[in-house]
């Protein structure tokens, strides 16, 4: 059988980054933790998905995605400089530091604090994957 919209597939999966550096696995030592999705139904991003279709059980494949098929561009204007008084004063923090903001729906969103003094800090707002390409391994594990 082979993957379609539809589909129910887990595999097992190791990302990198174009320096060989890995960014995720479904491995982590003696565990895995394989990723089940729909496909179809945008629960991954859309080179991943678009990679899974067409491949069987037990396939494995190796592919590049481009940041448009990923998290995106690196976007610049997604820095924002915002009063220090906006983070309660007990929160240490420091360059570098990832911050979980909540928007106006609720979701969480991660931010990175990339510069601060007594005023104010720099939050950049892009994933910190954005601007990327991204390399996975895959192994199709399952398919239903």
């Amino acid at each position: 059988m082979k993957i379609k919209k539809g589909h129910n597939i887990t595999l097992e999966y190791e990302g990198k980054l174009e320096t060989g550096e890995i960014f995720d696995s479904s491995s982590h030592g003696n565990h895995s933790h394989p990723l089940t999705f729909k496909v179809g139904e945008n629960q991954v991003i859309a080179g991943f998905e678009k990679a899974a279709i067409g491949m069987g059980l037990n396939q494995e494949k190796e592919f590049t995605i481009n940041p448009e098929e990923a998290y995106g561009e690196y976007k610049e204007e997604l820095k924002q400089k915002i009063p220090r008084d906006n983070i309660p004063k007990e929160q240490k923090l420091e360059k570098g530091m990832v911050l979980i903001l909540r928007d106006p729906n609720g979701r969480q969103i991660p931010v990175k604090i990339t510069d601060l003094d007594e005023e104010s800090i720099t939050l950049d707002l892009n994933h910190p994957l954005a601007g990327k390409k991204l390399i996975f391994k895959i192994k199709i594990t399952d398919i239903n």
